[in-house]
């Protein structure tokens, strides 16, 4: 199916919706944001422990200098859906992000290569399917 999903061009990164279900069926909302140089989609382990999808957070990982983001583990998310593209039982990387992004997933290359996918400026949507 394909869908058309608006954003908008004045903001610094393409900036989406997501809905992860837990294994209990409860949708959560993130927003979240699209890196094409991203080759894993990582998902906030704020957001994976507020949601009930892991017990505990680690003692914060240490962002290294320059990067604003620390991948440090896997897990599987039972139901994700971006720009109403729905996925079952996909991998993500688990992730501390730096607090000011305010996002709680970073939407990577595994979701996109998925899909034919079409960013149109112009017009400020993203086609996705």
């Amino acid at each position: 199916m394909r869908t058309t999903t608006p954003f908008d061009v004045r903001r610094h990164h393409i900036h989406l919706k997501a809905k992860v279900s837990t294994g209990q069926g409860l949708p959560w909302r993130a927003a979240g944001i699209l890196d094409t140089g991203a080759p894993w989609t990582e998902v906030s382990d704020k957001f994976l422990h507020y949601a009930g999808l892991i017990s505990e957070l680690p003692e914060s990982p240490a962002l290294q200098p320059g990067i604003q983001t620390q991948r440090y583990g896997k897990i599987v998310l039972p139901k994700l859906t971006i720009c109403g593209q729905e996925l079952t039982d996909m991998e993500v990387r688990v992730a501390r992000f730096e607090e000011n992004w305010n996002i709680g997933i970073l939407v990577g290359l595994d979701f996109f290569r998925r899909f034919p996918v079409m960013i149109d400026y112009g017009r400020a949507v993203l086609e996705v399917g």
